[in-house]
């Protein structure tokens, strides 16, 4: 066990503790979302295909999966305050290299810098905010992060849009870097250490295990996307991920010391909420991805406009965390998550009902209605389930629970895309073949075209059909959600600070 003096946990200053966590998990997630409507600007600069740009999202993601299972084994092997400062000092020094590269190579590592950081510093997040917070004000306290965790991301596509019309694209991480050395001067100045450190025994072979399968999975859902189901890199990586993954589930449930404990799902509400949770994530990314390729691709607005769409969402979205976050704390998550998937399924479905004459208004009213249906379910749901888990499980929750999260986000957005583009093909064939369409006559070229947009619109429907139907299936499933009766912590529950501190202190 760590030398460390005790304080008890009701003389913590909590409030510049969650300031360095939500500045540290806004750049950090913004990051996420930054380079989307950047990317072929940047491949053109740095003269690299599409295919290789898109390395720059798809590295940054499969090096946050793999970061993410191993941050229970790091948060009881090393102190909160010193993990937070390691964190954003390697988000900080990936963001450093980025801004100032000239070439794809130092830029990719610099991403994947970012990535390790970022992987560590949610499920911290999460799990200091459980530590530091009484279980009854637990939902405004997740509140606040789901400003950083839903709002940030939003907002991403629609500031890169603008950044890249008007300046370099390096000032995207020009942007961001202060961000990064604010937070960790206040990991500095105000974060202290909320769990008595040991040293736990590293199992190699899992983390192994576990970077192969969640790598591959990853990896195989992104490509997907642009790849086809079908291509043989795709079915080898998802094979591979899958069997390395099933490896993994079976050595972690027969050892005494997991990295990631799978026996989290014994607790029923945990359960529950996380399937609930991977499926909203999934809808989330299914408009967040599909509307700004039927504005751009079939409508023709700029990127700036695609994403100034999203904008009004995300901001009802910031609004509306801690207000929901407070709800929860007085009624439980339930029926905020029944009234929120209720909103989310009509407007997906809404979604699937476009046409090529859709107006930009209309488009706007039905995202940001969504987003508020999302506001309300997203982060209660969340908390409703951690808070049923013991204290010694909660590292392992939350990183589970991040851990499925990145996953839902990959294989939403590699499924919904794949159900578009085989739709729009299968549609465009049928078109063409029914009006006599010969694509190779130039005379036909506007008849062409305006089968191909059709046949895009169909998709996306199609697209959000399987999405509704997901929605749905959530809703359901939150009629099952029960206020969990957690017996408060013992007094004896203490924070810790170092044995530096505690002699400044008595000094």
């Amino acid at each position: 066990m760590s030398k460390t003096a005790v304080q008890d946990l009701q003389n913590i200053k909590r409030g510049p503790i969650l300031v360095a966590l939500l500045i540290g998990a806004f750049v950090a997630l913004l990051n996420q979302t930054l380079l989307n409507v950047a990317l072929p600007t940047m491949a053109k600069d740095l003269n690299v295909e599409t295919t290789v740009i898109q390395w720059l999202s798809t590295g940054f993601m499969l090096v946050n999966g793999v970061m993410v299972p191993v941050t229970a084994y790091l948060m009881a092997r090393f102190t909160t305050r010193k993990l937070f400062i390691t964190a954003m000092s390697l988000f900080t020094l990936g963001t450093l290299l980025c801004a100032f590269s000239n070439t794809f190579d130092v830029l990719l590592v610099g991403r994947m810098v970012q990535a390790a950081g970022a992987g560590i510093l949610m499920p911290l997040m999460t799990f200091t905010i459980l530590t530091i917070f009484p279980i009854e004000k637990r939902g405004s306290a997740m509140g606040l992060i789901g400003v950083a965790m839903i709002f940030a991301p939003a907002i991403g596509p629609t500031l890169s849009g603008w950044m890249v019309e008007h300046y370099n694209w390096h000032y995207l991480f020009y942007l961001i870097l202060p961000f990064g050395v604010l937070s960790i001067f206040l990991g500095v100045m105000f974060m202290r250490n909320v769990t008595e450190t040991s040293r736990p025994k590293l199992d190699i072979l899992a983390v192994i295990m576990s970077t192969i399968g969640f790598g591959g999975v990853l990896y195989g859902f992104s490509q997907a996307g642009t790849e086809g189901w079908g291509a043989t890199e795709v079915v080898w990586t998802l094979a591979i991920g899958a069997v390395a993954l099933l490896m993994f589930v079976i050595r972690e449930l027969r050892s005494d010391n997991p990295i990631l404990e799978m026996r989290v799902f014994k607790y029923d509400v945990f359960s529950l909420t996380t399937i609930i949770n991977v499926i909203a994530t999934m809808a989330l990314f299914s408009g967040m991805i599909l509307l700004p390729l039927y504005l751009q691709n079939v409508r023709g607005f700029t990127p700036v406009e695609s994403g100034l769409m999203l904008l009004p969402g995300a901001i009802l979205m910031g609004i509306m965390s801690p207000i929901t976050g407070y709800i929860f704390d007085k009624i439980g998550a339930r029926w905020l998550a029944v009234v929120g998937l209720a909103i989310m399924t009509v407007t997906t479905y809404e979604f699937s009902q476009l046409t090529i004459d859709t107006t930009y208004g209309h488009l706007i009213a039905v995202y940001t209605i969504r987003m508020f249906g999302m506001s309300l379910m997203m982060m209660p749901i969340q908390t409703a389930g951690l808070n049923q888990l013991p204290a010694r499980l909660n590292a392992h929750g939350t990183a589970m629970s991040n851990t499925l999260r990145t996953i839902a986000g990959a294989l939403g957005t590699a499924l919904l895309v794949s159900i578009m583009s085989s739709k729009a093909k299968e549609v465009g064939k049928e078109l063409i073949m029914s009006r006599g369409i010969n694509p190779q006559d130039a005379a036909q070229a506007g008849q062409l075209k305006a089968a191909t947009l059709e046949a895009m619109v169909q998709g996306i429907n199609h697209s959000f059909v399987i999405a509704t139907w997901m929605t749905a299936a959530a809703f359901v499933l939150a009629f099952f959600i029960k206020r969990v009766i957690v017996k408060r912590e013992a007094p004896a529950h203490k924070v810790q600070t170092t044995a530096a501190e505690n002699m400044n202190a008595k000094a």
